[in-house]
């Protein structure tokens, strides 16, 4: 999996991504760049449409976000701080989850472009264990539906839990937080997708990201990944979903039900 982020100014990103999480620089031109963290590729896109919306909270079908792994938690609070330029999302710094929903340890915080990030801290993994992208997540509506979309895609649930509590409460900056949260593997491992569905009597008016977000705008993030599939027919059995197929290049440009953008390709 590879995860595409716009940015009007995709340099200074860039700049961020390296400073303050360690990532390592590829290519940066006039058009963006391309970062790597662990087996992980992140472009940065220029773009030219609308602002992230100020704090889209974690319930709306606009948020998304990738966590990345650190072995120490209080040095990569250090790190972000002396960068600065991010908001927090999370209350009261990082924040140990219960046992039962993994005992991680995480921090959410807004990039200087106002893209979701996440730290986060397994407790089974050593000192030394190098960073990674461990998961994006996104947002959705309903998990059967996704669940069954994304599994179209060859991609299996692997985990569920459903997150709850004072902690989880904290941790997504909201009041009375209950989350379903569901892990969806790739068959040849790596980073995952993950679902979540909040229940809660929350205002949602925010309008899905289909309906409200252009591809050139900052906000409209994208994973890409190889599907072992025949490109043509997966395009015809998924016309509900605002779909646009090259088949020259093989690459399938579609929404999911909740209007995250994804691209898909034969290799």
């Amino acid at each position: 999996m590879r995860i595409r982020l716009n940015a009007h100014r995709p340099g200074a990103l860039a700049d961020f991504f390296v400073q303050a999480l360690g990532f390592q620089r590829g290519r940066q031109d006039a058009t963006g760049a391309s970062l790597v963290l662990g087996e992980t590729l992140v472009d940065i896109a220029a773009c030219d449409g609308q602002p992230y919306p100020v704090s889209v909270p974690g319930w709306s079908p606009l948020f998304q976000h990738f966590a990345i792994t650190t072995p120490d938690m209080v040095a990569a609070m250090a790190r972000l701080d002396a960068v600065g330029g991010w908001a927090a999302i999370t209350r009261d710094g990082p924040q140990r989850l219960p046992a039962n929903t993994g005992g991680v340890t995480a921090f959410k915080f807004r990039d200087p472009e106002g893209h979701p990030l996440e730290l986060i801290t397994f407790p089974n993994e050593g000192p030394t264990t190098p960073p990674r992208i461990d998961h994006s997540a996104i947002s959705v509506a309903d998990t059967a539906t996704s669940v069954a979309f994304y599994g179209a895609l060859g991609l299996a649930v692997g985990g569920r839990s459903l997150n709850r509590g004072p902690e989880q409460d904290r941790l997504d900056g909201l009041d009375g937080a209950e989350v379903e949260v569901t892990a969806l593997e790739f068959p040849a491992g790596g980073p995952h997708v993950e679902l979540l569905c909040y229940s809660g009597d929350y205002p949602r008016t925010a309008p899905p990201a289909g309906a409200g977000v252009a591809a050139e705008d900052v906000a409209a993030t994208r994973l890409d990944w190889a599907v072992g599939a025949d490109m043509e027919d997966l395009a015809g059995r998924l016309t509900s979903h605002d779909v646009s197929f090259d088949p020259a290049a093989g690459v399938l440009l579609i929404r999911d039900p909740d209007g995250h953008l994804l691209r898909l390709s034969t290799g």
